[in-house]
């Protein structure tokens, strides 16, 4: 049994993430941690909401702790997993490169894993791999993130994980009309290498985006929609599964998966 603690549990991701790890018969749930708890018991369970992180992983003697709090604390909440032998599955984005390499001399400074992924929805990892194979022979490409009027960072962890799988194929690319002008300032979006991010923050939305190419004549248009956050459980608990047996910092869910 893998010993899982689920740091945000008190968040509607870490809510769903307590449920899909306390139904899987190989997973162990063995504390829940948020920064507000108050020692809250959990319905479903015989375990109390703690706010102490480092003190629930080692009176538990957790494997795998999974992350869904915020980017302001997720730095600090991957050191304290990773600084008291536990292994990270973090789905808090907010995650710049520079982050990641931290995370990675984390990493081997401990001996031990971290899995951050973007997204967990196998349909995402999907539509991000046809996105690059399309970018071979459709170079024009903007992209549309939608998601919750609650999500903190803009553009999507998603939607930066997918324009970078564009540039591996096509590299930077300059867009549009050489002279056009913004009349208001970003009405564009963010440029990205040439690609266009475009960020829309709505209530009634989970999270969802489009991946729009361009050709002589033509579009095409690759889209994905989580219309609840259950889609993201699946992944979840691969992430939890594949990282117990893995070293080291895993960018991204789709390095587990056959693409």
């Amino acid at each position: 049994m893998i010993k899982v603690i689920v740091n945000g549990a008190l968040g509607k991701m870490g809510q769903e993430v307590i449920k899909a790890v306390n139904s899987a018969s190989d997973l162990l749930l063995v504390g829940a941690v948020d920064v507000r708890g108050n020692k809250e018991k959990i319905a479903i369970t015989d375990l109390y909401v703690s706010n102490d992180l480092a003190e629930t992983i080692r009176s538990t003697g957790a494997d795998v702790v999974v992350d869904f709090t915020s980017p302001e604390n997720v730095m600090g909440n991957i050191h304290t997993i990773l600084a008291n032998g536990a292994k990270a599955v973090v789905g808090t984005t907010g995650i710049s490169q520079q982050d990641l390499e931290e995370i990675k001399r984390w990493c081997q400074q401990y001996q031990t894993a971290c899995l951050v992924a973007p997204n967990f929805a196998l349909g995402a990892i999907l539509m991000m791999e046809f996105a690059r194979k399309a970018a071979q022979y459709f170079p024009d490409v903007e992209i549309i993130e939608l998601h919750h009027d609650q999500k903190l960072d803009a553009p999507s962890g998603t939607a930066i994980k997918t324009a970078e799988a564009i540039m591996t194929v096509r590299g930077e690319k300059a867009q549009g009309h050489p002279e056009e002008k913004e009349t208001i300032p970003a009405s564009r979006g963010g440029n990205f290498g040439g690609i266009r991010i475009h960020s829309v923050r709505l209530p009634g939305y989970v999270a969802h985006q489009e991946v729009i190419f361009g050709g002589l004549g033509q579009t095409l248009t690759i889209r994905h929609d989580s219309i609840s956050r259950e889609s993201f459980m699946p992944g979840v608990l691969l992430g939890i599964r594949q990282i117990y047996h893995t070293q080291g910092l895993i960018y991204g869910l789709d390095n587990f998966l056959e693409l």
